[in-house]
This record gives C-alpha cells, structure tokens and sequence, in this order.
C-alpha cells in the first residue's frame, strides 16, 4: 500500500513538473540541438532550405576568419571594463542609498530611469550627446578637454558603447545589492563598533564579505549580458560594426553571418564558440567566487 502510494506521488510530481520540462524542452533544449546540428551543416537558404554535412569546416573557418578574432578583442575588451565598472558603481550607489540619505525614495527612481528607457531610444540619444557638436564635446571643450569623434574614430568608438552601458546598466544591479544590504544582519555591524571598528573597517570585512554571493550574481549576469552585446553596437555602426571594425562584437557577427551572408551554419558555429567562452568564463568565476555561497 505503502509502495503505490510513493507511486502515486511521484506521478503527480512529474505531472506537475511535465508543463515546465515541456518548455524548457521546446524552447530551450530543441533550439540547443538544433544550433549543434546547424553548426556541422552548410545550409542554402535560396531556392529552397537545403541541408549539406560538412562537419567541422564551420570550426575550422573560425580560425581562419580575421573578423572572428577582431569580435572576440572587442567583445573581451567591453567585458573586462565595462562588468567590474558596472559592479563597483552599482555597489557604491547601493551602499550610498543605504545610509540614509534624505530623499532616498527619489534618488532610487532617479538612478533607475536608465534602466528602464529602451536600449533603442538610449542608444539614439546618446548617439545626438556623442556627435562632433553634441554636449559631451561642448562640454570636455568647456573645461579645457580635448574633444573626441565618438562615433567616427576607431580608437574611441567602442569606449562610447561602454560608458553609455555602464551608466544604463549598474542601476538595475543598484537595486540587488540594495536588497543584499539590507539582508545584512546588524548586529553584525554593533558588534564591530563595539571593537573600535569605523566605517570603512566595517564595509571590508563585513559589507563586502556578506555581499559574496549578490557579487557572484551580478557579476555572471553582468559577463553574460556583455557578451551579448548587439543592439548598441548594431545601431551606432548601422550594423556593419565599424568603424573599422572598432565596435564589432561576437553577436553583431553572427547577425551579419545570417542575415547579411546567408551563413546559417557559420552563423550557429560562432554561436556555439559564443556559448562555450561564457561556459567556461562562468565556471571560471564560480571558483573564485567559491560558488557564490
């Protein structure tokens, strides 16, 4: 009797889980399959979809491919200063909102406002603040700083993709660490006032330690994000990744690979290189992080 019964709730239990692992199969492990297979096949898409095996000749084109190396420079290049910019600001602004300080409530909705602007319309603003005339260079001009073309000069190019994404982007992870903060026992905190410990004492080894795992998690889906970066990249360089290349990244190639070239199977093999880089980053990081815990 015993037996049927832990039958009959491990049945129920997976019909519970059924409609979630259904979803996930459809939408997540199909499409996964299928980029594999896409990516050991050389696809026309003209005339018809046909299919041709030709294993690992997307791979091999990878590294033959100059454009491959250059998205991969610029996407490590926005990954390295824009994550730990973003992280360290959003944790200042966090701690700072955390203090006290009056009007607070205010101070939230104004630092949240990037985040919740669409990518689209901040990227065009910011673009109008990045031209040859535009108030950042009226601006660096008034206090006597030399002037930038943000938009046209390869060696500053992608640097105007990644203040405007580290402006954007650290208030949404503002408001995580605001929620760890406030998770922070404090008696903790009296404890360490009472050893003769001053605020800057307390937020190394009690802030920052007990923040470990909200660190963890703003940094993997700060390194995920980056690497996907697009939307910015495509309309500053009008989806050709210029100029000179300056601001192509990994995702942008892939879109060019597919819709411009008509490389589905190329375009599935970056994808994958893509996957695995932020595969093994990810892992990287939970060592070092000690698994967020």
């Amino acid at each position: 009797m015993r037996q049927v019964t832990r039958r009959q709730e491990n049945l129920a239990g997976y019909l519970f889980l059924a409609p979630a692992i259904l979803v996930l199969g459809i939408f997540v492990v199909l499409p996964i399959l299928y980029a594999v297979l896409l990516s050991l096949q050389k696809v026309q898409l003209l005339g018809g979809i046909e299919y041709e095996f030709v294993g690992f000749r997307n791979f091999s084109q990878l590294v033959e491919d100059e454009r491959v190396w250059i998205a991969l420079k610029n996407t490590a290049e926005y990954v390295a200063i824009v994550v730990p910019s973003q992280t360290i600001l959003a944790l200042l602004l966090a701690v700072t909102l955390n203090s006290g300080i009056r009007g607070k409530t205010w101070w939230r909705v104004l630092f949240f406002l990037p985040t919740v602007t669409s990518s689209a319309v901040l990227t065009l603003i910011f673009m109008w603040i990045y031209n040859t005339n535009g108030l950042l260079n009226d601006f660096l001009s008034a206090i006597g700083f030399p002037t930038y073309n943000w938009l046209g000069d390869p060696a500053v190019a992608l640097k105007a993709i990644m203040i405007m994404n580290i402006w954007s982007t650290a208030p949404f992870f503002m408001v995580i660490y605001l929620a760890g903060l406030q998770d922070i026992p404090k008696y903790l905190y009296e404890a360490a006032e009472l050893d003769g410990a001053n605020g800057w004492h307390k937020f190394i080894h009690i802030t920052i330690p007990m923040l470990n795992p909200v660190t963890f998690f703003v940094v993997a889906m700060g390194i995920i994000g980056t690497f996907q970066l697009f939307d910015q990249s495509y309309i500053f360089s009008q989806g050709t990744g210029g100029p000179n290349n300056a601001t192509l990244t990994v995702v942008l190639l892939i879109y060019q690979a597919v819709f411009r070239n008509l490389q589905m199977g190329y375009a599935a093999a970056i994808a994958f290189l893509l996957a695995v880089v932020i595969i093994a980053i990810t892992l990287i990081q939970r060592r070092l992080f000690g698994g967020g815990s």
